[in-house]
């Protein structure tokens, strides 16, 4: 059965009901609360992990230092354990020899002992920074686990959502399938450039899409359409259902 042209306006006041009810579901999915605490939580871990790779770099450095010294002094006692069993070994008889060993043995202890306190302040400097390291991988396992405990409350509302949009779109579909072509063109035009609405009833002499009241002239022009006719309103341009 085909419509009236006063059925096919109301049908589409309600495809464009449907049509702001999708609006409303796709703002609030984009706007859901837990998506912002997750890009807020995005932006924390980028700083975490800037903030991290400095410091890993950092202890890194010392670490590759300490080893370094501990090769050096491990070289030097080896060299002085040398020069000691040689010393007291008898197999040196020489007196200017063995001086000028025990010279050496106690300038080979005397840099080790400068190595080893510098590897002392060495490895007080990389307490704090390992210290540090810790406590910031600990706050990157939280911020993650955090994450992954929104990610799963985001999907669980992005489904719901999608199930009434998917709802709404379908009857929407269902009702644009009896208006014709042409005025459903139109409408879909005009609601892409009037904020989403291109329909609007004609409420106490009020376009209810604008709020603008309409002059006497074009609201005498509106009631005195002939049967059929789609009118607008002058001032919006959206389609007007009396």
């Amino acid at each position: 059965m085909m419509m009236t042209t006063d059925t096919v306006l109301e049908a589409l006041l309600e495809v464009q009901a449907h049509d702001l009810a999708v609006d409303q579901l796709r703002h609030r999915r984009a706007t859901l609360s837990e998506r912002r605490s997750l890009e807020e939580l995005a932006q924390t871990s980028a700083r975490v992990d800037r903030r991290l790779a400095s410091v890993v770099e950092r202890a890194a450095e010392l670490r590759g230092r300490q080893r370094r010294l501990e090769d050096e002094i491990a070289s030097l006692e080896e060299r002085r354990s040398a020069s000691q069993e040689r010393l007291y070994g008898g197999t040196v008889q020489a007196p200017r020899e063995l001086q000028a060993l025990a010279s050496e043995v106690e300038a080979l202890a005397r840099r080790a002992r400068e190595l080893e306190d510098e590897l002392l302040e060495l490895m007080e400097a990389a307490e704090p920074i390992e210290h540090e390291q810790g406590s910031l991988e600990g706050q990157r396992r939280q911020l993650d686990a955090e994450v992954a405990r929104l990610g799963v409350v985001v999907a669980g509302h992005e489904a719901e959502i999608d199930a009434v949009m998917a709802s709404e779109v379908s009857k929407r579909a269902q009702v644009a399938a009896g208006i014709p072509d042409e005025l459903l063109a139109t409408y879909e035009r005009l609601r892409r450039r009037l904020d989403g609405i291109g329909v609007a009833r004609l409420e106490g002499g009020r376009c209810t899409g604008c709020h603008l009241a309409l002059p006497a002239v074009e609201l005498d022009a509106v009631r005195r359409a002939s049967p059929g006719a789609v009118v607008r309103h002058e001032e919006c341009g959206r389609i007007l259902v009396t």
